[in-house]
This record gives structure tokens, C-alpha cells and sequence, in this order.
């Protein structure tokens, strides 16, 4: 019984194949979480001749997992120093555990059964493509879970009938997936079914892309305090729901692309490399023009915050509001970021540090009551002054605008100039 092993990454994810209870061992060994990775789906690669026989038959004793990489995981793998194959972006080595030392090593006498077969490999790569698609589905199911009743009113509500469309679609699509998983191929019949379903689900994501920049653009054109409370308020009542669209969306592309690979590994074989990046390459494109509309809307969120933070002495009601709608989509953004593999920037993170901030300054504004606004419309045009320079001090920043007016509430006591306008 060997204990040697093969690893192939393409980036996304790492393969281990071998026999079975080696690659077991390896996997507890390293600590990672894996996934099965169906070596027997490589048989289309598989023709008549003595070497790709041997292959088969190689191919047929192992078995394989896969792994997402993650920073963590990566760092489990470097140390057994992968080398670039013929297959583009994809790497491998050979390892083994000699006797009872309890320790992995590169073995130094070639590659193994996939990696001196450019065909295998490829194909290899195509299936750990579908596994990294479909682990980002797991993640986006996840995160539709805990807002799928507001997923649903958003759809049932539009009148266009594309998004009476995308349920359609998406059943059909479940189905096939289901289809797949139980038949264990994409035949002709499954695959009939779904090849329409891309146009109707990129129209729905652009549809929901508009919508997302339409709300950002009406916080934009807002000067007032009071304009923008209301326009912020309607941004944080539509901002998660469009967000679910567009994670819907991405989760029925991911599917249709593994559907696709099936298919190309069954009819066009050679094709599957050229297909596979392809589709990694069409959904970072996808992912990147997302980020930007929803890295915008952070930032003009974060700026209506920076308003209110710059007028909250004067208006202890609104601005708070505004403060609330801001933490409200700045979190609603994060959890779609997540399974989307999308990176916060960092208005992001300034929103998230206005909004611990703010949690306390809302406290402080609301204890204030009509005690502190009748002693503040007292103070009259001196405390209005000193207001305008506590103001200009905390303009600067979003979370220390709210540690300067924190202070400065804490410094007055009771006293507040009066929750007019600017």
C-alpha cells in the first residue's frame, strides 16, 4: 500500500489524489476540509492505447478530494512546493510519508499519473473549476437563507416580467442540477432545459445593477439634512433586497457553468481548458463591475454619514436616522461581500467604525430630551457658535467626528442648541 499522493492546484482549489486511505491520512494529517473529487467523470479523456489504458486503470484504484484555498489552507501546501504543469495556471507535485515519520515530504521522481498526461490534467482542472463554483454556491444558499422571504417579495413585486423570468429559470436550473448529481452526467434531454436560461438571468443582474445606482445616485443630489434621512431610509429599506437579486443571480451562473463543463467534457474534450478560464475570466468581470456599484454606494452612505456628523448638534433626530440607514447597509453589503468573495474596502471599514461610535451617540442625543432643548435655545447665539467649532472639528473623520461630539455633548451636560436646519 503507497502512500504516495498527487496535488494539483489551479489557484481556486487544491486536488489530492491517490489511494484512498493515503489521501485520507493526508488530508486528517494537514487538517483540511475536503470535499470528494470524482476521479471517474476524467473516463471522456480516457481512448484506446496501452498508456492511457494504464492511466484508467490508475485513475480507477485512487481516489481525490478537494480543498478550497484559502490563506489558511495555502499555507498547508507551500511547504510541499508545487511546480507549473503544460495546463495553464495549474501546478502539482508528488508526496509521500516514508514509514512511521509523521511528516510529508516532495517526492523527487517525477510527476504522477495526471500530471504526465496533459489531457487528464486538464480535465482534472475543468472538474475542480465545478467544485469551486459550486462551493460558492453552498456559501450564497447560505446567504439567501437568512433573507429569503425579502429575496421573494422583491421579485413578486416588480411588474417586468423578467423577474418572473429568473424563479422559472431558477427551477429549471435546481432541477438539473439535481439531475446531474443523481445521473452523475449533463445528458442532451437535462441540458435542453437550461441552455436558454443565461440571457434571461445576465438581464435580471443588470436589471438589479441599475436599481443599486439608482438609489445611490438619490443620496448623491441630497443637501439637506432632511432630504437625506429620507433618501437614506429608502436606501437601507431596497439596498438588501437588490443585493439578494444580484447573489441570486450569481448562484444560477455558477450552476449553468458547471452544467457547462459537463457538457464540454462529454461532447469537446479539447475544448475544456480554454472553456474553463473562460468562465473564470466572464465571472471576475461580473464580480468586479459588482464590487464597483456596491463599493460606490458604500462611500456615498459613508458621505451622508459624514453629513450627519457635521450637523448632528444641530439636528439630534435626523441625524441619528441617517447614522442607522448607513449601519444598516454598510452590514447588509458585508454579508453579500462574503460568500461573493468580494474584499471590503475600506469605507467599509469606516462605516463600521462610524457605526460603533454612533451606537453610543445615540444614547447620549436621545437622553438629552426636552430638558436639553429648551436649556440650548437658551445659550442662543453663543452656543450656536461653539456648536459650529465643535462641528468643524469633527468634520474630519467619520468615527472621530463622533468621538469630538461625543465629547462635546459630555461637556455641556444637558445643554443642546436648538434640532433645526443647517
Amino acid at each position: 500500500m503507497s502512500d504516495d499522493i498527487q496535488l494539483i492546484s489551479d489557484g481556486d482549489g487544491l486536488a489530492v489524489i491517490g489511494e484512498p486511505a493515503a489521501v485520507e491520512r493526508f488530508v486528517a494529517d494537514q487538517g483540511l476540509s475536503a470535499k470528494k473529487l470524482e476521479l471517474s467523470r476524467l473516463s471522456g479523456f480516457l481512448s484506446a492505447g496501452g498508456a492511457l489504458a494504464q492511466a484508467g486503470s490508475e485513475i480507477a484504484a485512487n481516489s481525490g478530494r478537494w480543498v478550497k484555498l484559502t490563506p489558511e489552507s495555502a499555507q498547508h501546501v507551500k511547504q510541499f512546493g508545487l511546480m507549473p504543469s503544460k495546463t495553464h495556471g495549474v501546478s502539482h507535485a508528488m508526496v509521500g510519508r516514508p514509514g512511521e515519520i509523521k511528516k510529508w515530504l516532495q517526492i523527487d521522481k517525477g510527476p504522477g499519473t495526471l500530471a504526465r498526461n496533459p489531457a487528464l490534467l486538464t480535465g482534472a482542472a475543468g472538474i475542480m473549476t465545478q467544485l469551486a463554483m459550486q462551493q460558492a454556491m453552498d456559501e450564497i444558499t447560505d446567504y439567501l437563507a437568512t433573507i429569503d422571504e425579502k429575496l421573494d417579495d422583491v421579485l413578486r413585486a416588480q411588474e417586468d416580467a423578467v423577474h418572473a423570468d429568473l424563479i422559472g429559470v431558477g427551477l429549471d436550473i435546481d432541477e438539473a442540477m439535481t439531475l446531474r448529481e443523481h445521473g452523475g452526467r449533463v445528458n442532451e434531454v437535462t441540458w435542453s432545459k437550461v441552455q436558454g436560461s443565461s440571457s434571461t438571468i445576465a438581464r435580471t443582474q443588470a436589471y438589479a445593477v441599475r436599481q443599486l445606482e439608482a438609489i445611490t445616485e438619490k443620496v448623491e443630489h441630497k443637501a439637506r439634512i432632511s432630504e437625506l434621512a429620507d433618501a437614506t431610509k429608502d436606501v437601507a429599506a431596497k439596498a438588501q433586497g437588490w443585493l439578494a437579486v444580484l447573489a441570486r443571480t450569481f448562484q444560477l451562473q455558477d450552476a449553468i457553468a458547471v452544467l457547462e463543463i459537463d457538457r464540454v467534457l462529454e461532447v469537446a474534450p479539447d475544448d475544456v481548458d480554454g472553456h474553463r478560464l473562460g468562465l473564470r475570466a466572464a465571472r471576475q468581470k461580473r464580480l468586479d463591475t459588482i464590487a464597483q456599484v456596491t463599493h460606490h454606494l458604500l462611500t456615498r452612505m459613508a458621505d451622508a454619514a459624514g453629513t450627519a456628523n457635521a450637523k448632528v448638534l444641530l439636528n439630534p433626530i435626523q441625524s441619528p436616522a441617517i447614522v442607522q440607514s448607513s449601519e444598516k447597509v454598510a452590514l447588509a453589503v458585508a454579508d453579500f461581500h462574503g460568500p461573493l468573495g468580494i474584499a471590503s474596502g475600506p469605507e467599509l471599514v469606516e462605516a463600521r467604525a462610524w457605526t460603533a461610535a454612533a451606537t453610543e451617540l445615540k444614547g447620549k442625543v436621545l437622553d438629552t430630551g426636552a430638558e436639553g432643548l429648551d436649556a440650548s435655545r437658551r445659550l442662543g447665539t453663543e452656543t450656536l457658535d461653539r456648536a459650529k467649532s465643535v462641528t468643524g472639528r469633527i468634520s474630519g473623520g467619520i468615527s472621530g467626528g463622533i468621538a469630538g461630539g461625543i465629547a462635546g455633548f459630555r461637556r455641556r451636560g444637558s445643554a443642546e442648541p436648538d434640532a433645526g436646519e443647517e
